[in-house]
């Protein structure tokens, strides 16, 4: 029974996926080597309920491509998978999930039903983003499928591991070295999720906003002269003023300013700085003041050049407020409404005047108590606030005044009910942070966090990628690495979630505190707590109790929940000293239990064998987008917790973006599905697509028709296969052919060349190089070029021709196969168990390690000279249009020994694909010829009778006066300074890219031209 015509794709990927995975052909060391050399990957782990988008189909084609290589190689490899407990994301899927099933939130079921709850979604959701990865055709080894959060404290049976062991120990370790500490700073804050996030939650998006402007008074009715100077020191404006003008785009945080800042050359406000001046809101009795500073932040030509300084709102004002020792005033509670709590704002601000006079200090702890929001304002959303914010400034006059255009350009009665002057107001487009996934304007604020003191472990994740120990590339992507760990801040690693790593310290009120306690306002004693860092709740209530003992001898320690329920400190029943202590309620940033992804996937702190021999790992496939988040954390953890490099190389892939250069977004309605993509066109199509498009550092622009032609390519593939079958030249044993005709001995030399290519691409992860060529020889060498010359062999020749023909094409065929796998494992594992009995499945038969020894230099001169001369006469054809299946004569002046031995050789077929009905040598070429150049000889085509050549000419000439037009707007706009800075990144691109086609395609025309030219 013959092949079936075509390869059926949704039939044979899932049979084949279920057969690698059954016959163990993923595992760790199949395939390998006796003493093979490891190599192991492991996978950028996805969260546990996502779903595969072009990002990870792209990232998870070139770590599969790696893999298979290698293993067919004869490494011992591991390619290790898992998924990411995705802290903020998996809880959100979760209450989501609960809401719509009208189950109890989450503060109503407790924190412990709902991690139980979430463990469910997490068991639910698994299956999803693994089954997608697995159409996919990747070959992880699933039976080590690991998880960020298995063998924690709340897992159910079955979620066994220790990377929650690994996770607690490393942050226990790290503590006690100092390399963490809690401490209080500024921190993107989403309000609908009442957490801190990273800045990779946080999309900045340009929205519509507006700019206000504002006078601060100065203290006491004091006024200064105030002047503007062009650039030249020529006075353009003197005026006395008793106010400083700032501008901002979020009044509602001045209640929280804690001084105005303006540049230390900026001259117009030298004679002020240093004096107070007023927030122009709040009670005016009550109305605070706060100092006139200098720093190198505010710009004098941006604004009024003066910047109002909040500290707890602003990540610039925060680091203007920590160089100037400013207080950092926190205006909002955790769902982004104005504070409510503490005392009225009147004794608010009183302290906050005796702070700004220098009459009192406080301490980071006090400050935050201090509620500087008007007793009017409190409670509000925070975009409320800035509404009566603006209200009440204007209406007492406070804002910058500027020319109301209405009104000038009003005649005297149209003037009437109008006001000269307005507020001074610029609409403008502003970026804002948002959420992206709560999609809510995040805040940035001022809170109690744990931190790495990143400054203390970056060093060695610096001097690896400096010496080379690790490389990344490319090499702009070095770049921005190093620009971010040698400017690297602190990192924020707490999450105010219920669903993670609960944070393994307990807090118990310090000895100093409980010695001075009056047994009123016990979570007071708690403003500066005593830390307990310790794996287990039974190992920080040990830690306490020897802390306590000395000044509580009978001191007996429980836990309590939070603080809320912490016993008060007293006298037992039993003459013991009952004192409770409270977890941590934060869980770790997601990041920091996969910054340790590498080690903790290979089972440490135990030092298996499995991390024994797969760590340090081989490469690390990742976005560039991710670079800070996790390939630098990774390093600097991996540095700090076991002193090793967590990989080899670094290979950072660009974006996958629509045809037209366009981020994929659901709102843009581009966005293209993979799974969708592999429905109707297969896994290998759209692998080959990607990977054919990752040239290094350059973003991909998809498209179905790539996509679609790609498949074309594996079509082509099955019938060359096909081809094969049907004159008996499958089964190769493996062994390399000796052939006798030209034909063959050229095919091998071609299979040996493209070998050496392929390997020198991917070990260079120069995955497009390897697909292109791939794509050239298959295509063009075998498909198109050796199956074409074979025919006469197997059709004609003799029984040892034929046989040696036979044997030829089965080999180079399977060869095509073992080459492609990588890229194209589905269609080429089922070609190869199709064309012949075989020993073992594709994926693990042995790479190729010819070379050079099978080119035969004169057979690969004979043959590709005939392929030369039949393209070129393709060629000259199509340019003059000469109807294609019309035979045309070729002449000949002149031909060497190895040219007329290479056209008799051949002639049967240069005459049958040239469409040539024959050679005539001349000692001259009659008029009307095209000349086609050969090595060794000189062809000529006549055509003055087969075409109209004034007619060709005539289009030609219109075509490219047509052409001509299109060329100058194009180069017009990409020569306009203006039009290149100010349109679109994408807009500009497609402009050269169009400009590039057009060039080609003139380059084209004219060369036909030419040709018609030689006609005479």
């Amino acid at each position: 029974m013959g092949m079936d015509k075509t390869f059926n794709a949704a039939e044979a990927e899932p049979r084949l996926s279920k057969a690698w995975e059954e016959s163990g052909a993923f595992k760790a060391g199949a395939n390998a080597k006796p003493g093979a050399e490891p190599f192991s990957i492991m996978i950028p782990p996805p969260n546990v309920t996502g779903s595969l988008h072009m990002g990870h189909a792209f990232n998870n084609t070139l770590q599969d491509i790696l893999i298979r290589w290698h293993r067919m190689r004869g490494f011992d490899t591991l390619w290790q998978p898992g998924t990411d407990h995705a802290g903020i994301a998996t809880q959100m899927v979760t209450e989501r999930d609960m809401a719509e099933n009208q189950e109890p939130s989450r503060t109503e079921m407790g924190r412990d039903a709902f991690e139980k709850r979430v463990w469910q979604q997490k068991i639910k959701s698994r299956g999803t983003i693994i089954g997608q990865l697995k159409r996919l055709g990747a070959s992880c080894d699933w039976s080590r499928e690991a998880f960020t959060m298995s063998g924690a404290p709340s897992a159910p049976e079955g979620e066994d591991g220790n990377f929650h062991d690994a996770v607690i120990k490393v942050f226990v370790d790290m503590y006690n070295k100092g390399l963490i500490y809690r401490g209080k700073r500024l921190v993107n804050w989403d309000p609908h999720f009442e957490t801190a996030i990273s800045d990779l939650e946080v999309e900045n998006i340009e929205v519509a906003g507006h700019m206000w402007h504002f006078k601060y008074p100065l203290a006491g009715g004091a006024t200064y002269t105030y002047v503007e100077k062009d650039e030249d020191g020529n006075i353009t404006l003197e005026e006395e003023r008793d106010y400083i003008s700032i501008a901002t785009t979020r009044p509602e945080t001045m209640l929280g300013d804690g001084a105005v800042a303006v540049h230390p050359s900026d001259e117009r406000y030298a004679p002020i700085v240093g004096k107070l001046c007023e927030i122009p809101v709040g009670p005016k009795e009550h109305r605070r003041l706060i100092p006139i500073i200098t720093d190198e932040y505010p710009d004098p030509n941006f604004g009024s050049g003066a910047v109002k300084i909040t500290g707890a709102h602003d990540f610039n004002d925060y680091e203007v407020a920590k160089r100037g020792g400013i207080p950092m005033y926190r205006l909002m509670d955790t769902k982004g409404a104005m504070r409510a709590d503490g005392a009225p704002y009147a004794e608010a601000a009183q302290i906050a005047m005796a702070v700004a006079k220098g009459e009192r200090s406080l301490s980071e702890a006090e400050t935050d108590t201090i509620n500087l929001v008007p007793d009017d304002l409190r409670g509000l959303d925070r975009f409320e606030a800035r509404k009566l914010v603006v209200d009440q400034i204007t209406s007492e006059g406070l804002a910058v005044m500027t020319a109301n255009p209405e009104w000038e350009n009003a005649d005297a009665e149209g003037r009437v009910g109008l006001h000269p002057t307005i507020p001074m107001v610029e609409a403008k487009p502003i970026m804002q942070p948002f959420g992206d996934r709560s999609k809510v304007v995040i805040e940035p604020m001022l809170t109690d966090q744990w931190f790495v003191d990143t400054d203390k472990i970056v060093g060695p994740a610096i001097e690896a990628v400096k010496s080379g120990e690790v490389t990344i590339m490319p090499e702009q992507d070095r770049k921005v690495y190093f620009n971010w760990l040698e400017n690297i801040e602190p990192w924020c690693i707490s999450r105010q979630l219920w669903w993670g790593h609960q944070i393994p310290v307990w807090y118990g009120p310090s000895k100093e505190a409980l010695a001075n306690y009056d047994g009123r306002d016990f979570d007071k004693e708690f403003l500066r707590p005593e830390y307990f860092c310790a794996p287990t709740a039974e190992e920080a209530v040990a830690k306490a109790e020897a802390y306590y003992a000395d000044a509580f001898p009978n001191v007996r320690i429980s836990i309590a929940s939070d603080l809320q329920d912490a016993v008060v400190p007293g006298a037992g029943g039993d003459g013991r000293f009952d004192l409770a202590i409270y977890r941590d309620p934060d869980v770790l940033d997601t990041w920091f239990s996969s910054g340790l992804w590498p080690i903790g996937t290979l089972g440490w702190p135990e030092d298996t064998p499995e991390l024994k021999k797969y760590f340090p790992t081989s490469v690390l496939v990742t976005g560039f987008d991710i670079i800070f988040f996790w390939v630098a954390r990774m390093m600097m953890m991996q540095y700090a917790v076991v002193d090793q490099k967590p990989f080899n190389d670094v290979y950072v892939h660009a974006l996958v973006r629509d045809e037209k250069g366009k981020k994929m977004s659901k709102s843009l309605g581009n966005v293209l599905d993979p799974l969708e993509l592999i429905d109707e066109y297969g896994a290998d199509a759209v692998r080959f697509t990607l990977t054919a498009m990752a040239a290094m550092g350059r973003d991909l622009k998809l498209s179905t028709q790539r996509i679609a032609g790609y498949r074309n390519f594996g079509t082509k593939l099955w019938n060359a296969a096909r081809f094969a079958e049907m004159n008996e030249a499958v089964g190769s044993s493996g062994t390399i052919p000796q052939p006798k005709a030209t034909v063959n001995r050229w095919i091998l030399g071609e299979t040996a060349k493209i070998r050496g290519v392929v390997d020198s691409a991917l070990s260079q992860y120069r995955f497009n190089d390897a697909a292109n060529a791939l794509y050239g020889f298959v295509w063009g060498k075998v498909c198109d070029w050796y199956v074409e010359f074979s025919k006469p062999l197997l059709m004609d020749g003799d029984a040892a021709t034929k046989a040696e023909t036979q044997e030829t094409m089965a080999w180079v065929i399977d060869q095509c196969l073992i080459l492609l796998h990588p890229i194209m494992p589905f269609v080429t594992e089922e070609l190869w168990g199709t064309l012949g009995k075989r020993e073992k499945m594709l994926i693990h038969a042995d790479w190729p390690t010819y070379g050079e020894e099978l080119i035969d230099p004169a057979a690969d001169a004979e043959m590709n000279w005939a392929i030369s001369l039949i393209e070129s006469v393709r060629s000259a054809r199509a340019q003059v249009h000469v109807p294609v299946g019309l035979k045309t004569p070729l002449v000949v002046t002149a031909m060497s020994d190895a040219a007329r031995a290479a056209w008799t050789n051949n002639e049967v077929m240069i005459q049958r694909l040239a469409r040539i009905e024959g050679l005539t040598e001349v000692d001259t070429f009659p008029k009307g010829c095209i000349t086609i150049a050969a090595e060794g000889a000189s062809f000529g085509l006549p055509l003055a009778d087969v075409i109209d050549v004034a007619e060709e000419k005539a289009r030609l000439e219109k075509t490219l006066g047509k052409l001509a037009k299109e060329l100058g707007g194009l180069r017009g706009r990409l020569n306009n300074p203006k039009f290149v800075e100010s349109a679109p990144d994408e807009v500009v691109n497609e402009a050269r890219e169009n400009l590039a086609i057009k060039e080609d395609e003139e380059a084209k025309l004219k060369a036909a031209l030419e040709r018609l030219n030689e006609l005479g």
